[in-house]
This record gives structure tokens, sequence and C-alpha cells, in this order.
């Protein structure tokens, strides 16, 4: 809990930790941390090896975990784990889209030079690798992207499973913070750092920017 959550969110909480007490531990911050701060604290909580990462507003299908896991207990090898995402219309709970990515680790290592090759609500990765390449940095935006590339140059495999098991509620303002200019300039400041730490070429490095650079200046209407 990265700060002062509001009241609906705490009693949604209690709730899980009254009805749960063996398993649901919330960690509280007195001050706002940022994502970055947030998830290496919950790193350093979990007391097991597979860490399932979601976000409050995410909703994980009910075979989620039970497959992701056992994937990763099957392949040992793999030290990351993702699925596909359905993004819906968080007023109308329209489909909007499938966001599908990468399956084999081949592939997500090539994709991953220009952008994050697993959907971050569906992340699944180990503690113990996760610890070794020093968490999460504490940078304004795009920290997934980073750790997830920082973990492929230190060796991780990855694999995401080819079908939905997370629902990704999608709003207007999802768009405006894609767009803005703190995002803006992140984006483009960690793909500089994966640029130049040798992980992908100058085109893989220009051309997402770009894409990155129309999207801030067009107006929202056209995004």
């Amino acid at each position: 809990c990265d700060g002062c959550l509001n009241e609906g969110l705490d009693m949604v909480i209690s709730e899980f930790e009254k009805r749960h007490p063996e398993s649901f531990h919330a960690v509280r911050l007195e001050k706002k941390s940022g994502v970055g701060a947030c998830a290496n604290i919950g790193i350093d909580a979990c007391r097991n090896e597979y860490i399932v990462k979601m976000d409050s507003d995410d909703i994980a299908l009910p075979e989620r975990c039970a497959k992701q896991l056992s994937l990763m207990k099957d392949k040992p090898n793999l030290d990351m784990c993702g699925a596909y995402i359905r993004e819906f219309d968080t007023d109308t709970g329209e489909m909007i889209t499938v966001k599908k990515t990468p399956v084999t680790n081949e592939e997500i290592r090539k994709y991953a030079k220009r952008r994050n090759p697993f959907n971050n609500p569906t992340l699944v990765f180990k503690k113990s690798f996760a610890k070794k390449i020093g968490g999460y940095d504490t940078v304004n935006r795009c920290e997934d992207y980073d750790f997830v590339v920082r973990m492929l140059q230190n060796g991780a495999v990855g694999e995401n499973i080819p079908e939905v098991l997370v629902n990704y509620r999608v709003s207007k303002s999802n768009y405006r913070r894609r767009r803005n200019w703190n995002n803006t300039k992140s984006f483009i400041g960690v793909r500089w750092r994966i640029f130049r730490s040798g992980y992908s070429g100058l085109i893989d490095f220009i051309l997402p920017c770009a894409m990155q650079l129309i999207i801030f200046i067009l107006p929202e209407s056209l995004t």
C-alpha cells in the first residue's frame, strides 16, 4: 500500500485480511514511495520463490496462478512467465482487444529490443533472480520494461502462455497517462539506457521513441 489509500481500497484489504489471515499480508508504507521502490519492498516481503505480479485494478482469471505456476514448476529453467491480456472499457465493460505477446524465449529476447515482451499485469518471476539484478530501478515510468530487459541481459529465460489470463481495465485516463510529457521523457530515457547498454540497436531506439513522440504531439481526439 503505497502511502494512504482511499476508504474503498482499505475496506477491501481489511476484508481479505480477516478472511485469509494465514495467506493475506498487506505491506503498508507511511509515505508514497513510487512504483519501483514499492516493488522492491514487495519482493523483500515475499516469502516464496515465485512472485506473481498485478495491479490493484487488474482482474486475474480464476485459473491464472495455477497455469503460470504449473508452467514454472514444469520448466525449472524458466525465470519469468507471462500471458495475454484482454483490455476492456472500464465504463461499459465492452472488450476492446486482446494484447498478445511473443511466446518463446528467443522471440521474447528479440521483441524486448523495442518494447516490453510481457504484459506487466501477468508477470511471474523468481525472487532469487530479481534480487540478483538488484530488483526494480526507481525510474519515473517504464520501470517494468527496464526490469524485464535487465533480467534478460543477465541470462533470465522467459516464456508467455498464449492465452488470456488477466482482464485489464482501459479508460481515458490510461491514454492521458501514456501521452503526457513525464511518461514520454521516461519512455525515451529507459530506451536510451537499454540502447547504451548494448542490448538494442540504434533503430530499435529510434522507432519506438518516434512513435511515442507522435502520440504525445497528436491531439487527444486522434490518439
